[in-house]
C-alpha cells in the first residue's frame, strides 16, 4: 500500500483507506509544529498497521514516533511497517492506551502530539491522554459512535458527555462540539484549557484537534447550550443563567435545547491559514479546498441551516447556496458554507430571512 510517502503492509491489521484526508490534516497540522517548535515527539496510541506513525516520521518530520496497539497479533506488521525509519526514530508496544498515558505522565514523558484514533466514544481516553501531551501540544480525537451525539442515544449521551443531544438539522455540527465541549471541561478539571485546531466531520466519523494550554478556557460564553425551535426553525445559544427561560424570539415558544457544548470556534483561523500555505506548497489541492472552507466558517455561529430546510419551510425549490450567501452579505450579515454539510450555510442570519432572500431568487 502506497499514502503519501509512505509504503506498508496492512496485513491483519486494521486501515482505513476512505480516512486518507483525516491523516492528511493531522500530517499538516504536525509539520507545522515541527516547523514552528523545532521538535516534534508523537504518541500513536493506537496505531492499527502504523501507517500514521510511517507519515508523521516521513512527512511532518518527527523526531520520535511511539506506535503503540494493544492488538498483539498485529505487532508484525507494526515492526515490518516502521522498520524503514532509523532505529532511534520509533519505539513499538502493545499496551493498553490507557496504561501508556498514566505511565507517560508518571514518567514526566510529555508528547508533542498524541493520536488516539479509537472506535466509539473517545470520551473514555480524554482525561488520561490529557497526562501524556506537554503544554503546547496536541490532542487529536477520533468518534465513530453518531447516534451518541446526533440525539439517537439519549442515555449514552448523558452517561458519555454529561449532556443532553437533541435533533435538529445542525446536529453533525452539534456532534464536534460536545466532543470539544468534553475534553475543554475536563481540562479545566485540571487546570488547565484546551485551544480548538480544526475539527472535522467526514460523513461517518468525527475528528477534533486541539492544542493544550496552561490557562483554564472554560467560560459562559463558550461553554453552553443551543436552542432551537422546531415550528420556525431559528437557532439561539442559551446561556447557563437563561435555561429556565429560554424562548424563541419570533413566537415565545420553549427551545428545544441541546448541551451542555462548546460554542466557540470550531478552528483556529491562524493554524488554518497555516495548513493551508503548506498544503499549496505540496500541491494537496482537496485539502486546500477543503481547508478553506474550514477558515470560511470558522467565525461562525455555532450551527447551520440546510438548503432543503430553507426550501421546505419556503415552500420552494432547493436555493442557490451562493446566491443565498452573496446577498446575506450584501444586507450586512455574515454567511458562509459548512465543510459539515456541502449543502447548508452558517449565517447570523434567522431562517425567515434566509427564506426571504431564496423567494427573491425564485421570483
Amino acid at each position: 500500500m502506497l499514502e503519501g510517502k509512505a509504503t506498508f503492509e496492512v496485513g491483519s491489521a486494521f486501515y482505513n483507506p476512505k480516512a486518507e484526508m483525516v491523516r492528511d490534516l493531522a500530517i499538516l497540522a504536525a509539520a507545522i509544529y515541527r516547523r514552528d517548535r523545532g521538535h516534534l515527539r508523537v504518541l500513536d496510541a493506537m496505531a492499527g498497521c502504523g501507517v500514521r506513525s510511517l507519515r508523521y516520521a516521513l512527512e511532518s518530520q518527527a523526531d520520535f514516533v511511539w506506535a503503540n496497539d494493544s492488538n498483539s497479533d498485529i505487532q508484525g506488521i507494526l515492526h515490518q511497517n516502521l522498520a524503514q525509519l532509523k532505529s532511534k526514530q520509533y519505539r513499538i508496544s502493545d499496551r493498553d492506551a490507557i496504561r501508556v498515558f498514566f505511565d507517560c505522565y508518571n514518567q514526566q514523558d510529555y508528547y508533542d502530539l498524541v493520536d488516539v484514533d479509537g472506535f466509539g466514544s473517545p470520551v473514555p481516553y480524554v482525561h488520561a491522554c490529557l497526562s501524556a501531551c506537554a503544554i503546547g501540544g496536541m490532542i487529536y480525537l477520533t468518534s465513530t459512535d453518531g447516534r451518541t451525539v446526533t440525539g439517537r442515544a439519549a442515555d449514552n449521551c448523558l452517561s458519555d458527555y454529561g449532556a443532553v443531544a437533541r435533533s435538529h438539522p445542525a446536529i453533525h455540527e452539534q456532534g464536534l462540539r460536545l466532543i470539544l465541549g468534553n475534553v475543554q471541561q475536563q481540562a479545566a478539571s485540571r487546570g488547565m484549557g484546551i485551544e480548538p485546531v480544526f475539527s472535522y466531520f467526514t460523513g461517518q466519523t468525527y475528528r477534533v484537534m486541539v492544542r493544550l494550554v496552561s490557562s483554564i478556557q472554560l467560560n459562559e460564553k463558550n461553554y453552553g447550550f443551543l436552542g432551537f425551535c422546531h415550528e420556525c426553525g431559528t437557532y439561539q445559544t442559551v446561556g447557563w443563567r437563561s435555561l429556565g427561560r429560554s424562548h424563541c424570539p419570533h413566537d415565545q415558544r420553549w427551545l428545544v435545547v441541546s448541551g451542555a457544548m462548546w460554542l466557540g470556534k470550531l478552528h483556529d483561523v491562524l493554524q488554518i491559514t497555516q495548513m493551508i500555505k503548506l498544503a499549496k506548497e505540496w500541491g494537496w489541492i482537496s485539502q486546500v479546498r477543503l481547508l478553506e472552507l474550514m477558515q470560511a466558517e470558522a467565525e461562525m455561529p455555532p450551527y447551520f441551516y440546510t438548503l432543503g430546510e430553507i426550501g421546505r419551510r419556503g415552500k420552494l425549490d432547493i436555493p442557490k447556496s451562493n446566491y443565498l450567501i452573496q446577498t446575506l452579505k450584501e444586507l450586512g450579515y455574515r454567511a458562509s458554507l459548512t465543510h459539515v454539510d456541502r449543502e447548508a450555510i452558517k449565517t447570523d442570519a434567522d431562517l425567515k430571512t434566509c427564506v426571504r432572500i431564496a423567494r427573491t431568487f425564485s421570483s
